[in-house]
């Protein structure tokens, strides 16, 4: 089996006309059906994960209205609150095709799965051929971990995520309402995060197995980074210029 992660930073606030994040997730259900054309047996079996935004109605009402009635999309979704709504959540996340976790706190994220033992789960998922997706605190779950503000206003480096892509990862790397640039790289020439991927808005990284395949904007200009330390304290990126989908 492919084992594929699609992490990604959706677009917050899109300017008028734009293309909005759902560019991203419909990247993501491709990569559940590389001919291009829908699964032979069925629907793309897309799974949403809420868990980060304490399941929240409202996120979960959105992915309804805009997936929940296409033929050619079997849309689930997974709640863990107040518990799981399905009775044996491993037997369900392994039926699915695409797992998307919602942003939000990856702090909170993490300590709802290890409360349900979702980690193992979700290596095996990824094992077997699911393909594991999500934006901000879903893009850095499946990484060693990123700079977050899940526990106050600043940024700190949190390092407690699944680890299935021994990166670190940064989100929404232009955004100016936070140095969030800056500090992805100084945590990484520091040492407190190991060397990883940095996406801007609307950018996209696809991983085969645990190396980074490709990355895709649906934003023009927008940029992902490689970010690794140079080892006199400082650190080395480079420009991985994003192909446009």
């Amino acid at each position: 089996m492919i084992r594929q992660v699609f992490a990604f930073s959706g677009v917050l606030s899109p300017a008028p006309g734009e293309r909005g994040s759902r560019v991203l997730v419909e990247h993501a259900l491709g990569l559940a059906r590389p001919s291009g054309g829908a699964r032979p047996d069925g629907p793309v079996r897309l799974c949403y994960v809420p868990t980060a935004v304490g399941d929240d109605p409202s996120a979960v009402a959105a992915y309804q209205r805009v997936f929940g009635s296409r033929s050619d999309v079997d849309l689930s979704v997974l709640r863990l609150f107040p518990k799981p709504s399905v009775p044996d959540v491993r037997e369900f996340l392994l039926r699915q095709d695409v797992l998307l976790v919602e942003g939000g706190s990856v702090v909170n994220l993490m300590a709802v799965w290890r409360a349900h033992g979702l980690p193992e789960v979700l290596r095996e998922c990824w094992e077997a051929g699911v393909v594991l997706a999500g934006s901000s605190a879903g893009s850095l779950c499946w990484h060693v971990g990123g700079p977050t503000d899940a526990w106050r206003d600043q940024l700190d480096p949190f390092t407690d995520g699944l680890g299935l892509l021994r990166h670190s990862n940064g989100v929404h790397d232009d955004l100016t309402d936070q140095p969030r640039r800056e500090t992805y790289r100084r945590l990484v020439a520091s040492g407190a995060l190991p060397a990883g991927y940095a996406t801007e808005e609307g950018v996209g990284l696809h991983y085969v197995g645990t190396e980074l395949a490709e990355a895709v904007t649906m934003r023009p200009g927008a940029q992902a980074w490689e970010v690794r330390p140079d080892g006199a304290g400082g650190c080395l990126e480079r420009r991985l210029d994003p192909r446009p989908i």
